[in-house]
C-alpha cells in the first residue's frame, strides 16, 4: 500500500497562491461563544476588508493583520466580524469596513485579492488567510436574507452559519468547485486565450463543475466544449482556493485523444497547441512573439510548469 503515498510532500497545492493557511480553525468546536471570546482576547488581530480589497501595511514588516485600535480607526463593523481561527493561540478575525482609498497614507494601502498572485507584500501564510476571510465575508454579505421566506438572517457560530429566525432555515458557507486542466498530446499542450487576458497571455482551460458531475467528467466536458478536443485519462495535480468570491480550483492533467482544435469563439479569442520548447520559452520570458503565461502563483502556471519542467 506504500505506493499510494509515493507523491510529493508538501503537495503542489502548498506552493500556489492562497494555498498555505496555517490557522487552527477548530471547526468542530465553533459555538456562539467562539467569536465573542475571540473579540475579547487581549492580543486579537484583524484583517480589515473594504469591498473586494484588504488593508495592508507595506513597509519593512509588511502585514495584513492589525490591532483593535486600527480596526476602530477605520470604523470596522464588529457586528459582521468572522472568526477565521487562531495562530499561536491568538485569534484572527476578518472584519469589513468602508475605507476611502484616497485618504490612505503610506505604508497603508488597499490591495485587491488578485494582486497577491502577481506581487504579494505579505508571506504565503497571510495570503492564504486573506482568501479565507474574503470568501467568508462575501458569502455572508450574499446571504443576508433567507432563500426560503425572505426574512433577514442572523450570523451564527462566528460567521460559519446563517439562521432564519422565521422559518428556522440554516445555510452554511459554500465553496464552488471548478476544474482547470492542461490537455496534453505527446510533446505538446493545449492553451487558450480569453479576450480579457493581458496581451500575449495563454493559459489552461477551466470551468465550473456541474451538479451530479465528477471532477474527471467536468474536465472532459469543459475541454470538449471550449476546444472541441476529446479527453481520455484525467489525473489530479493540485488545488487552489480562489476568493473570486468562493471557489476551489481543481487542477488536473488530461490526455487528449485528438489534435483537431475547434474552439468556442464565444468564450475564447484563440486556442491552439504549443510545443514543449515554445512553452518553456513562454515560462522563461524569452518567447520570440512575447507570449506568456499566468503569474507564478496561479494554479494555471503551476500546471504548465509541472509539465514543461517536471524536475524543477
Amino acid at each position: 500500500m506504500a505506493e499510494l503515498f509515493e507523491t510529493a510532500f508538501p503537495e503542489p497545492s502548498s506552493f500556489v497562491g492562497y494555498g498555505h493557511n496555517p490557522l487552527v480553525r477548530d471547526s468542530e468546536n465553533r459555538s456562539e461563544e467562539s467569536l465573542p471570546s475571540a473579540l475579547d482576547h487581549p492580543s486579537v488581530s484583524f484583517q480589515i476588508y473594504s469591498g473586494n480589497k484588504i488593508l495592508v501595511r507595506e513597509d519593512d514588516a509588511p502585514t495584513a493583520y492589525f490591532d483593535r485600535a486600527m480596526a476602530k480607526t477605520f470604523e470596522a463593523d464588529f457586528n459582521k466580524a468572522i472568526l477565521l481561527g487562531t495562530a499561536d493561540d491568538t485569534p484572527r478575525i476578518a472584519i469589513p469596513a468602508t475605507i476611502d482609498e484616497e485618504i490612505l497614507k503610506a505604508p497603508l494601502v488597499l490591495r485587491d485579492f488578485r494582486s497577491f498572485l502577481y506581487r504579494s507584500p505579505v508571506d504565503d501564510s497571510e495570503a492564504g488567510c486573506i482568501a479565507q476571510g474574503g470568501s467568508l465575508l462575501a458569502w455572508n454579505a450574499n446571504h443576508v436574507f433567507c432563500g426560503r421566506c425572505g426574512t433577514e438572517t442572523l450570523s451564527r457560530i462566528g460567521g460559519y452559519r446563517r439562521d432564519c429566525p422565521q422559518c428556522d432555515h440554516k445555510v452554511f458557507p459554500r465553496t464552488d468547485p471548478a476544474v482547470i486542466m492542461l490537455a496534453i498530446l505527446g510533446d505538446k499542450c493545449l492553451l487558450g486565450r480569453s479576450p480579457h487576458f493581458p496581451a500575449g497571455w495563454y493559459s489552461t482551460l477551466a470551468g465550473f463543475v456541474e451538479p451530479g458531475e465528477t471532477i474527471e467528467d467536468a474536465v472532459r466536458r469543459e475541454t470538449l466544449e471550449e476546444s472541441g478536443i476529446a479527453i481520455g485519462k484525467v489525473r489530479y495535480h493540485a488545488s487552489q482556493p480562489w476568493p473570486f468570491p468562493h471557489s476551489l480550483m481543481i487542477g488536473a492533467f488530461c490526455e487528449a485523444l485528438d489534435d483537431n482544435v475547434r474552439f468556442d469563439a464565444t468564450e475564447l479569442e484563440d486556442c491552439r497547441w504549443f510545443s514543449l520548447e515554445e512553452v518553456r520559452q513562454m515560462l522563461d520570458g524569452i518567447h520570440p512573439d512575447e507570449l506568456g503565461c499566468p503569474p507564478e502563483k496561479a494554479i494555471a502556471h503551476a500546471l504548465i510548469r509541472a509539465w514543461a519542467y517536471p524536475d524543477r
